[in-house]
C-alpha cells in the first residue's frame, strides 16, 4: 500500500513537471511559419538530347559546377567548322591576301560558335541543393525547359504573422531566434520585412491567439548551418523576445 502510494507521489510530480515544461514552451513560442528557400531553375537554352547529368535530387552544389550535359553534335561540328575558317581568315589578313572584311565575318561567326558550345554544359549558377530533377540522360529537352530546380539554402526565409498589438515591438532589422519544434538548435534571423496591410490568418498558419483573424505578415530571413538542416517545407518556431 506504502508502495503505491510513492508510486502515485512519483507519477503525480512527473505529470506536474512535464505540465510545467509544456507551458513555459508555449509561453517562450511566439509564432510559427514555413521555411522558404530562394529557388532557381535551370534551363537548356536549346533544345537537344541530354548526353550525361551528373546531378540527383538533394545533391549539394557549387556555383559553375556541371550539372548536365547535352549531345550538342550539330554545335560542336559548326564550332569546328567555324574555327578552321576563322583561323585561315587570320593568316590571310597577316599576309594582305584577306580582307578586313572577311576576318571579321568569320570572327563573328566563330564567336556566336564557341557561345553555343558552351552552352552544351549546364553549369549551376548558385551554391546551393538540387530539389528536383526533371530529365534523364538520353531524353531530349525542348530549349527553355527547365532541367533542374535549385536551392539556395545558406539563408532561409519564413513568413511568420502576428496580430496589430505585437507590430510594436517589431522593427526591420531586429534579431530573432528560430528553433525547430522538434529539436532544440536555434538559428539566428532577422526580420527582413513587415507588411503595411493586414490579411487574414493563412490557413497553414497558426498563431499564438489563434482568435486573432487580421494579421500582418512578417518576413524572417534565418542563417543556415553548414548541413543545411532548414528546408524548404519546415515548420520554424520564432522567438521575437522583447524589442
Amino acid at each position: 500500500m506504502k508502495k503505491q502510494k510513492i508510486m502515485l507521489a512519483v507519477i503525480f510530480i512527473v505529470t506536474l513537471v512535464m505540465l510545467a515544461l509544456i507551458f513555459i514552451r508555449r509561453e517562450n513560442f511566439a509564432y510559427s511559419g514555413v521555411i522558404e528557400a530562394v529557388e532557381v531553375d535551370v534551363s537548356s537554352r536549346m533544345p537537344d538530347i541530354i548526353s550525361k547529368i551528373n546531378v540527383d535530387e538533394g545533391s549539394v552544389v557549387k556555383k559553375d559546377q556541371i550539372l548536365a550535359v547535352l549531345e550538342n553534335k550539330e554545335t560542336n561540328l559548326a564550332y569546328e567548322i567555324s574555327l578552321k575558317e576563322f583561323k585561315r581568315a587570320e593568316q590571310l589578313l597577316k599576309t594582305s591576301a584577306g580582307s578586313e572584311e572577311n576576318y571579321d565575318l568569320k570572327k563573328n561567326r566563330y564567336q556566336q560558335a564557341l557561345i553555343k558550345k558552351e552552352w552544351g554544359e549546364i553549369k549551376s549558377p548558385i551554391d546551393g541543393k538540387v530539389l528536383y530533377k526533371y530529365y534523364e540522360a538520353g531524353e531530349f529537352v525542348p530549349a527553355g525547359r527547365k532541367i533542374l530546380t535549385i536551392a539556395d539554402l545558406k539563408k532561409v526565409n519564413a513568413w511568420i504573422y502576428v496580430e496589430h498589438d505585437k507590430l510594436a515591438e517589431l522593427s526591420i532589422g531586429q534579431e530573432v531566434i528560430g528553433y525547430l519544434p522538434e529539436s532544440e538548435q536555434t538559428f539566428k534571423g532577422t526580420i527582413t520585412v513587415i507588411n503595411d496591410e493586414a490579411e487574414f490568418t493563412p490557413k497553414n498558419v497558426q498563431t499564438k491567439q489563434e482568435r486573432t483573424r487580421l494579421v500582418y505578415g512578417v518576413k524572417v530571413s534565418f542563417e543556415n548551418d553548414d548541413k543545411f538542416t532548414l528546408k524548404p517545407g519546415m515548420t520554424v518556431e520564432a522567438d521575437f523576445g522583447k524589442k
